[in-house]
């Protein structure tokens, strides 16, 4: 069950139980599920994992991803004005954390991220910040624009993403910037973690 406070301060508050009959839930740590996309009103939504299932059967699943901070849960990666960054949902317009992960440009195996609400753009680093830029065909906008997924370095169930180009550096958030750094304290590990959802 989930509803939220779209004003003034835009938290989901997710709850759980084992037992409707009981009537007792419990708050669910904002780590374990994902801000539904442009949720705007207080709402009770349950769906069963078959509701779910017929779902996805019938109209499949978006056909791009958001990615929610580990240690920043209530912070998604997005654009703003061209800079790559982690914002406290919700935010206008939505639609720029949305991303295609799509083969990765220089490298299949890899990933890069196509923006939905600007989709001749891509994440890139340059000068080690990530910007959303225009794909130029160029070698190095490739290189620049494909990441290696891997498991989250924080936690392996989540994901982190190495650079193709820089591979001791990963996409990490630094001051809620996204750039990509070398990773060694365990604050940068959370940094550079993320989860990939809706």
């Amino acid at each position: 069950m989930w509803g939220d406070t779209y004003t003034p301060n835009g938290v989901l508050y997710a709850w759980q139980t084992t037992d409707l009959a009981a009537g007792t839930w419990t708050p669910v740590d904002q780590r374990l599920y994902t801000h539904p996309v442009n949720a705007k009103h207080c709402t009770i939504a349950p769906i069963t994992s078959a509701e779910y299932g017929n779902l996805v059967a019938r109209w499949g699943t978006p056909a791009w991803n958001r990615l929610k901070s580990y240690n920043q849960p209530a912070r998604y990666v997005r654009h703003a004005d061209y800079t790559a960054r982690i914002d406290t949902y919700p935010f206008d317009p939505y639609t720029d954390s949305q991303w295609k992960l799509v083969p990765g440009l220089a490298d299949p195996s890899g990933v890069s991220f196509q923006s939905v609400s600007h989709p001749t753009r891509h994440l890139r680093h340059y000068d080690y910040q990530l910007r959303l830029d225009v794909n130029d065909g160029s070698s190095a906008f490739a290189q620049d624009a494909t990441f290696h997924r891997v498991p989250g370095l924080a936690d392996p169930s989540w994901a982190s993403f190495r650079s193709h180009n820089y591979p001791t550096r990963y996409i990490r958030h630094y001051d809620y910037a996204l750039r990509i750094d070398p990773v060694t304290t365990t604050t940068d590990r959370a940094d550079a973690t993320f989860s990939v959802g809706y």
